[in-house]
C-alpha cells in the first residue's frame, strides 16, 4: 500500500486536470487516513504552501471545517483533500460530502466498503489496491467483482464529461486477470449449491415443491443447471452425460433433504413426499438459516435464563461470518472483561464470542470505535429478526416465563439497555446518575415514562435541571412513547365446556395525541428505523404454559381475537393476558381473567333441557 501511493498521487495530477474531481479507493480506514496525509504531503511537497486540490479560498471553506469533529480531517480539508469512512459522524461524512459535490475540494479518499452507500461521482476513480484482509488466518482476499464494478461505476458524470477514467493499481501477477476481466466476458457461476438447503425449505414451506421429484425439476429451471454442463469441475460434475447430471442433482437433492429432516424442518412422507414443519415455517418466514433453527430449538429449555438466551442468540449461523480483522483479538478480550456474563474459556477468533461480547457492550452502553462498532450495528440490527424467530420457537413448546424473557430481550437490544437499568435510560439526555435522582424523589417516585408525564412542568424542570432544547427533546419522546388501552372479553365466556375451544376478544385502541401515524420507534441506540410490534400472549402462571400468542401491528385501533383450549379438568380457571412490546420498556400491560370450566357432559344435557 505504501508503494501505491505515489503512483496514486500521479495519476490523480495526470488524469484529472483542471481541478476534475478524484475518488480514491482503499481497502480498510486505517488506509483512508494513511493515504489522504500522503496525497496531501506530495501535494505540498509540489505546489508549496498552497495545494492545487483546494479549489476554493481558505476563507470560503473555513465556515465549514469549522463544523467537522475529526481534527486529522479539518486538516486534510484546509488543502483540498477529505475522506470518508464508516467510523466518521454523520456530520462529519455530510461535510466532506457537500464539499466534493460542490467542487471545493478536488480528492476524496474512500474506505472500499463504502462504495456501495456513497452517492459521489467523480471524473477520475483510482483503486489503490484490489485486495482487503478478511480477517481470517491472516489471508488476503481480492475484491468481489461486484465491488470493483461499482468503484468504477462512480467514475462516470454524463452531464459534465464525455468519458470516464479509472486507474486499478493492483499486484502484478493480478494485473493480467483485470486485463481479462476489461477485455473478455466473465463467466458467472451459481452458487446455489452452497445455500440450497434453506431454498428448498423456503419452496416446500411455500407449495412450490411437493416430492423429492418437485425439487430436482425445480434445479432444472435454474442458472446452476445451465452452468453444469459448463463448467463440470466447479461443481464437482464427474461427467456431462445425461447419467451423470442425472445422478449428481439425485444426490444433491437427497443429502440437502436429509439435511433438512434431520434438523426438523421439513418431514419425508413415503420417501417421496414432503411437507414443512413448524420450525421449516419459522425459518422461512423470518428469512434465517435452518442451521440457526435447529440451534434454538435444541438449545432451549423451560429453564434458560438471560444469559443462555444471549448464548444461545449469539450461537446463530448469521454471527459466523461476522470477521475477526487484524488486531481485533485484543479488543474483545478487554471487552469481554468487562462484561456482565462472564465466558467459559472465550476464544476472541470466534466470530460468536464477539456477536456475545458487543450485544452485551450494546446492553451497557459501552462505547466501542472504529470497526467494532460496524460489526456491533450488524449484531443488533440481526439481533431483532432472530429474537423474533426465537420466541415462536419457545412459544411452540409452550414455554410462558422464557417466551416474555425472550421479549423483554426484544427490548433491551432496541433501547440498548439491561432488563433491570432504569426504564428512564431509554429517555434522550438521561444518566443513570438522574434515573437515580428521579426514582429517589422525594414524596414522588418516578420510575416510568409515564410517572414523569404525570408531573407538573415546574415540578419537572426542576427536577430534570435540562435546557429547554433538551426537555423539548423529553417532550417529544413522552408523546411518542406508546399510551395503549386495551379492553378484553371472553366470547360466551359462561357457557366454556372442558376441551372446548375459548375466543377471547382484544381490543386495542392508541391515543396518538394528535398525530396522524405512529412512525418509527424513538430509539438513539438502535442503529436504524424501525417499526414497533406487540405480542399478545395468553399463559397459565400456574403451570407456567403458554396457551395462546399473537403478533400484532397496531396503528390507532384494532380488533384481535385469541383461541385456546380449555382443561379437561372442570372449575373457575385463572388466566393471564399480557400485551408486550418489541421495542419499548415500561409500556407492557398485564391483566389476569377467570374461565368457569364446565362438564362437557353436563353442559350438553343443560343445552338440551334448554331446547
Amino acid at each position: 500500500m505504501q508503494a501505491m501511493t505515489k503512483p496514486t498521487y500521479i495519476a490523480i495530477v495526470q488524469h484529472a486536470k483542471n481541478g476534475k474531481p478524484a475518488l480514491v479507493f482503499v481497502p480498510t480506514r486505517k488506509h483512508v487516513r494513511l493515504t489522504a496525509v500522503d496525497i496531501m504531503t506530495y501535494s505540498r511537497a509540489d505546489s508549496g504552501e498552497k495545494s492545487p486540490f483546494l479549489l476554493r479560498s481558505l476563507e470560503d471553506i473555513e465556515p465549514f471545517v469549522d463544523k467537522i469533529h475529526d481534527e486529522m480531517l479539518k486538516a486534510l480539508l484546509r488543502h483540498g483533500v477529505g475522506y470518508l469512512h464508516e467510523g466518521l459522524c454523520n456530520l462529519d461524512q455530510e461535510v466532506v460530502t457537500q464539499l466534493f459535490e460542490t467542487g471545493w475540494i478536488q480528492v476524496c479518499v474512500i474506505c472500499s466498503s463504502m462504495c456501495w452507500s456513497v452517492p459521489l461521482l467523480a471524473h477520475l476513480v483510482v483503486v489503490m489496491g484490489t485486495q482487503y484482509s478478511d480477517g481470517r488466518e491472516n489471508a488476503h482476499t481480492d475484491y468481489p467483482v461486484t465491488d470493483l464494478m461499482q468503484m468504477m461505476g462512480h467514475a462516470s458524470r454524463p452531464l459534465l464529461d464525455n468519458f470516464g477514467k479509472c486507474v486499478i493499481i493492483c499486484h502484478a501477477p493480478r494485473k493480467e486477470y483485470y486485463k481479462k476481466f476489461l477485455y473478455e466476458s466473465l463467466p458467472v457461476e451459481s452458487h446455489l449449491h452452497h445455500f440450497l438447503h434453506d431454498n428448498i425449505n423456503a419452496e416446500i414451506v411455500a407449495g412450490i415443491i411437493e416430492n423429492k421429484q418437485d425439487a430436482v425439476d425445480y434445479i432444472t429451471w435454474t442458472l446452476m443447471y445451465r452452468r453444469l454442463t459448463q463448467n463440470p469441475n466447479y461443481y464437482n460434475l464427474q461427467g456431462i452425460s445425461h447419467r451423470h447430471l442425472s445422478d449428481y442433482l439425485s444426490e444433491l437433492v437427497e443429502n440437502t433433504l436429509s439435511d433438512l429432516e434431520a434438523s426438523k424442518c421439513i418431514v419425508i412422507a413415503n420417501d417421496m413426499d414432503l411437507s414443512p414443519s413448524n420450525l421449516g415455517m419459522i425459518a422461512s418466514y423470518y428469512c434465517i438459516s435452518y442451521t440457526t433453527i435447529e440451534r434454538f430449538s435444541s438449545s432451549l429449555t423451560a429453564k434458560t435464563k438471560i444469559k443462555g438466551l444471549l448464548e444461545i442468540l449469539a450461537s446463530a449461523s448469521e454471527y459466523a461470518l461476522l470477521p475477526i480483522r487484524p488486531g481485533e483479538e485484543e479488543l474483545i478480550r478487554r471487552l469481554i472483561n468487562h462484561q456482565r456474563f462472564s465466558f467459559e474459556n472465550p476464544k476472541c477468533t470466534d466470530p460468536h464470542v464477539k456477536a456475545n461480547s458487543l450485544l452485551q457492550a450494546h446492553f451497557s452502553r459501552q462505547s466501542v470505535g472504529g470497526n467494532l462498532a460496524l460489526g456491533q450495528r450488524e449484531v443488533v440490527i440481526s439481533a431483532s429478526r432472530l429474537i423474533q424467530a426465537m420466541v415462536d420457537v419457545i412459544s411452540s413448546n409452550g414455554w410462558l416465563s422464557l417466551a416474555l424473557l425472550a421479549m423483554e430481550l426484544s427490548q433491551m437490544v432496541t433501547q440498548g439497555l439491561w432488563e433491570r437499568d432504569s426504564m428512564l435510560l431509554q429517555l434522550p439526555h438521561f444518566t443513570k446518575e438522574l434515573a437515580k435522582r428521579c426514582q429517589e424523589n422525594p414524596g414522588n417516585k418516578i420510575e416510568t415514562v409515564f410517572d414523569l408525564v404525570e408531573m407538573e412542568d415546574e415540578e419537572r424542570r426542576e427536577l430534570l435541571q435540562m435546557s429547554d432544547s433538551q426537555l423539548l427533546d423529553i417532550a417529544c419522546f413522552c408523546n411518542r412513547f406508546p399510551n395503549i388501552d386495551m379492553a378484553y372479553e371472553v366470547v360466551d365466556g359462561e357457557n366454556v365446556a372442558a376441551g372446548e375451544s375459548i375466543t377471547l376478544q382484544v381490543t386495542l385502541e392508541r391515543d396518538l395525541d394528535g398525530r396522524t401515524e405512529v412512525g418509527p420507534v424513538d430509539a438513539l441506540r438502535y442503529p436504524k428505523a424501525k417499526e414497533e410490534g406487540w405480542w399478545l400472549v395468553v399463559g397459565d402462571t400456574r403451570s407456567d404454559h403458554l396457551l395462546a400468542i399473537k403478533r400484532v401491528s397496531l396503528q390507532r385501533k384494532s380488533k384481535v381475537k385469541l383461541d385456546f383450549t380449555a382443561p379437561r379438568d372442570t372449575g373457575k380457571k385463572l388466566y393471564t393476558l399480557y400485551f408486550m412490546c418489541d421495542s419499548y420498556m415500561g409500556c407492557d400491560q398485564e391483566y389476569s381473567f377467570t374461565v368457569d370450566v364446565k362438564d362437557a357432559a353436563a353442559f350438553d344435557e343443560d343445552e338440551a333441557a334448554i331446547c
